[in-house]
């Protein structure tokens, strides 16, 4: 993974489960690792799968309004890519209004928060990450209403969405050129006297957003390169971790952990009529939970064109990502 951190110096980072039986995760000692977080599968799947429920799962739906009053009213066959993209965004504000160990909790009235979060994904033309914003924006990125995505243009869309959404005052970064900058994370480095860094300190803690960071990366020509199994696995045991987007050529996964060398992902690729919320903005929300074990595949299968999702709550979050990241790049 040729991920560079710039700062004075660079540092080398070089359908429900439609298309194969359900199966539950393999009798094996070795460790479950899922959006930063460890579980045994001998002793724990009852956790594995009330945690992998509890992710946002946005699938294909249909019938909604038509995207830009004319247009499709279903995104079956083109929009997978735009739905792993609100599930990482969706992990993001999970995690910033509600924190990495929330869990949903089905059947039951659920809090406003988790409510709100899950509103601004609705597939209506004003909410903040619809099916209708995303596509709509992403015109300005030179794709068509309808037209597949790849990772980094989703990447940028989202990048322009988050700054219209006031309430989760996100930063959402997108590192380009595999480089991460950290002065384009963290404008200003403390200099000079001690009262003169303790007041900056403090003006720039006021004015830090929680940061999503993506970083779309080539892992190879056609295939994955076996040198960057390892560095990806260990990207999901960071507790800063989001997961990753890609999957395979036109076929887009949400990447959420791995067993071993396989691959733990939310599949869109199901098609399930659209909801319409009622006025005080309740609505049933098993759809939007996938209740099944997940899908697993190899790491070798995964398409080499990927963005990797990091969320840094605080910039201590930040500077011990930057911490890890240099580890993971020791040669």
């Amino acid at each position: 993974m040729c991920l560079h951190l710039h700062k004075v110096c660079t540092f080398p980072l070089k359908d429900i489960l439609a298309l194969q039986d359900i199966e539950d995760f393999p009798e094996t000692s070795e460790p479950v690792w899922i959006l930063g977080k460890q579980f045994s599968a001998l002793t724990e799947k009852d956790e594995i799968l009330a945690d992998v429920t509890s992710r946002l799962w946005f699938t294909y739906r249909k019938n909604f309004q038509p995207i830009g009053g004319t247009g499709p009213t279903s995104d079956t066959g083109w929009g997978c890519m735009l739905r792993c993209g609100q599930m990482i965004l969706g992990q993001a504000l999970i995690c910033s209004h509600l924190g990495r160990d929330w869990t949903w909790s089905p059947g039951q009235r659920q809090r406003a928060e988790y409510i709100s979060i899950l509103n601004a994904f609705i597939d209506k033309k004003d909410n903040y990450y619809s099916i209708h914003q995303i596509a709509q924006m992403g015109v300005g990125e030179g794709k068509s209403i309808g037209q597949w995505y790849g990772p980094n243009t989703v990447a940028q869309v989202l990048k322009k969405l988050a700054v219209f959404d006031s309430r989760s005052r996100l930063a959402v970064h997108v590192a380009m050129d595999n480089t991460v900058v950290i002065e384009e994370i963290k404008p200003r480095e403390m200099n000079g006297d001690l009262e003169g860094a303790c007041a900056l300190a403090e003006e720039e803690t006021a004015l830090w957003k929680p940061l999503v960071l993506l970083i779309p990366l080539r892992l190879g020509l056609s295939d994955i390169n076996e040198a960057y199994f390892e560095p990806l696995k260990q990207c999901f045991m960071m507790p800063q971790s989001l997961g990753v987007i890609g999957g395979k050529p036109n076929s887009a996964h949400y990447f959420i952990g791995f067993v071993g060398h396989e691959l733990i992902y939310l599949d869109p690729h199901t098609t399930q009529l659209a909801v319409d919320p009622n006025e005080d903005s309740q609505f049933p929300d098993d759809s939007y939970h996938c209740q099944h074990p997940p899908c697993r595949m190899h790491i070798c299968e995964l398409d080499p064109s990927i963005a990797a999702g990091f969320f840094c709550q605080t910039e201590d979050d930040f500077d011990d990502w930057c911490a890890q990241i240099r580890k993971v790049l020791k040669p």
